[in-house]
């Protein structure tokens, strides 16, 4: 991962391949463009025309915009990258943190291949750091490990290496703790992603659980592994229906990290089909390629904990792993079979392909028996939350309205896109089933609310409980963008830890 420190020295003193400084839209009816705080030594070495170079060359300070320019004599870089931060603040405002996190994610991708960079760009406070660090420490990521000697082989080159930030404060608690933070969440994060893009021939439902139980160990986290005998021993019919036609068996992996004085308790859910083929209704030609990527919400729920661990947070956490691998064959799991669940209820099973929410659904009931404070589950479940919301967004949805506002706010302050939708009860009517207690499909239209509706169904009376359905955000198909990368992208993790960061000082909203 690419190193980060705070620096003392003068960006214009340090060598680096590059110095990275903001530049922003001047207010109206003043400037064109603004250079922003942080970048007054380069400005200088510019002789103070800085702004009036990049508007020459057509920078106009539009948020994550790119421009290159050689050095002037008196910086020891040769190269300054100038980033943009979109408008200038009003007067007595810092800029936005994501405004920041964008900015300097960008920058790190601009510079891929370069060994050391020198970011100048403002950072006002303790918040600014931390948003530039996490944007830098994002905007690295590459995943390269498939690739021959670990390079992208396209161009040769690997992520930049080492990121200096200049202009903080070094000997500063605020600041020393929130590059501390910055590295440990965006560490974990940059693991979730790893695990999303890792090929489903070598990342099956037992390699995950043993990734898990390695950073358990590391961390200090308590892990319990249910394998297929103790799940059919404890009556998860839902993970063994899923995984019934694969050959590699289903997992239920329990994560809990403890503090001594914690007085609150999050349980975080996981869907995670490490590859989901849909079963006996298998996908259509098209729609199979990506779906490695099935297991993100399950590879959020674990970096979360793993943060949270890191970061000493006085909470406790228990994050609950459904691991299975959905596919067809002689034992798989048909349309028109019903499963008995964890929880005593009767599923008929209409779609194989509506599976997450039956893995999920035997994880639910299991959490709710040590009645946590609050549960959120997290799965990428449905193709309709896609095109309600697009790609970049989630949504959530809750049977607690306060609490659903609040992940919102939570998940909008740490820079994730999400929406707050509605669970209506009329919606519930579609899955009775003549057969079984309820059935896994329901209207078509609604539909991303029908799942979560079913997913409530097996939370326990008086529990506090959220669903972040993820499909959207979770494995970007376009290109990079911000502190973005194609595939992976690591979504709801800071929701997350944001979260259980709020808990622990008594704000669970």
């Amino acid at each position: 991962m690419t190193a980060l420190t705070l620096s003392t020295a003068a960006a214009s003193s340090l060598r680096a391949d590059a110095i990275v400084v903001g530049v922003a839209k001047g207010p109206k009816g003043g400037s064109g463009l603004v250079v922003a705080p942080g970048a007054e030594a380069v400005d200088k070495a510019f002789d103070g025309k800085l702004a009036a170079v990049l508007e020459t060359l057509g920078a106009t300070g539009g948020e994550g915009e790119v421009t290159k320019l050689p050095s002037p004599s008196g910086l020891k870089a040769p190269v300054v990258l100038a980033v943009g931060l979109g408008a200038v603040p009003e007067k007595d405002e810092n800029y936005l943190a994501e405004s920041l996190r964008v900015a300097s994610g960008v920058a790190a991708r601009a510079l891929n291949g370069a060994k050391k960079a020198a970011y100048a760009l403002p950072l006002a406070d303790a918040e600014a750091t931390a948003a530039v660090a996490e944007g830098a420490l994002l905007g690295a990521y590459s995943f390269d490990a498939y690739k021959e000697n670990g390079k992208d082989a396209k161009n040769g080159k690997s992520p930049l290496a080492e990121i200096a930030l200049t202009g903080g404060k070094p000997r500063d608690k605020a600041h020393k703790a929130a590059v501390e933070r910055a590295v440990a969440v965006t560490e974990e994060l940059n693991r979730a992603r790893d695990l999303v893009n890792t090929p489903p021939n070598d990342l099956d439902p037992e390699a995950f659980a043993a990734v898990a139980a390695g950073a358990a160990k590391e961390h200090g986290i308590k892990i319990q592994v249910l394998d297929e005998k103790a799940l059919a021993k404890g009556g998860f019919g839902g993970i063994l229906g899923v995984g019934a036609g694969s050959a590699a068996t289903p997992r239920l992996v329990k994560l809990s990290y403890t503090h001594a004085k914690a007085t609150k308790h999050l349980a975080y859910v996981g869907k995670g089909i490490t590859y989901d083929s849909g079963g006996i209704s298998l996908k259509p030609a098209g729609h199979n390629e990506t779906m490695k990527c099935d297991m993100s919400g399950a590879a959020a729920v674990f970096a979360a904990v793993v943060a949270a661990a890191r970061l000493g947070l006085q909470v406790n956490v228990t994050g609950w792993l459904a691991l299975a691998e959905n596919m067809p064959s002689g034992s798989a799991t048909r349309p028109g079979d019903v499963l008995r669940m964890y929880s005593g209820k009767t599923v008929e099973v209409l779609n194989t392909d509506a599976e997450g929410r039956l893995v999920l659904a035997d994880a639910l009931a299991k959490a709710s028996e040590d009645k946590p404070d609050a549960i959120i589950d997290v799965a990428t479940l449905t193709g309709a939350m896609v095109l309600a919301l697009g790609s970049r967004t989630f949504g959530i949805m809750a049977n607690d309205e306060a609490f659903r506002t609040s992940l919102h706010e939570i998940a909008e302050e740490v820079g994730e896109p999400s929406w707050p939708m509605p669970l209506p009860d009329h919606l519930r009517k579609g899955m009775d089933s003549p057969t079984a207690d309820i059935a896994n499909m329901g209207e078509r239209m609604g539909s991303g609310l029908v799942a979560g509706l079913f997913l409530q169904e097996f939370v326990a009376d008086g529990i506090v409980w959220a669903h972040l359905d993820i499909a959207g955000p979770a494995f970007n198909e376009q290109g990079a963008f911000g502190y973005t990368p194609k595939g992976g992208t690591g979504s709801a993790v800071r929701t997350l830890v944001r979260l259980a960061e709020r808990t622990a000082v008594g704000d669970l909203g």
